[in-house]
């Protein structure tokens, strides 16, 4: 009973966490956003796992929340250079050797 009442609540701070992310107001609001909605799923999928006695679904937790971390930085990373592929903080390509 306890972790239902888990999911409900995890459930509605996924909606807020939606809500933010549609209301901004800056880019790296949303971005943030995002990212709190991808860690309330990581809790959403472990809490469901245990509600219905499937254990590897921590796997699948695990997983998800290093996509999540991943993307995220990749997001930043694109929307601060413009581009995924140049190295942070450098202007000019390497002279490759």
């Amino acid at each position: 009973m306890m972790f239902a009442i888990a999911a409900l609540a995890l459930l509605v701070t996924m909606g807020l966490a939606l809500v933010r992310a549609y209301a901004g107001p800056t880019l790296y609001d949303r971005i943030l956003a995002v990212n709190a909605f991808g860690t309330k799923t990581v809790l959403m999928i472990a809490v469901l796992g245990f509600l219905m006695g499937r254990p590897d679904f921590l796997d699948i937790a695990l997983v998800y929340a290093l996509i999540n971390f991943i993307g995220t930085i990749a997001v930043l990373k694109f929307f601060r250079y413009g581009d995924l592929g140049r190295a942070g903080g450098l202007d000019e390509p390497e002279d490759e050797a």
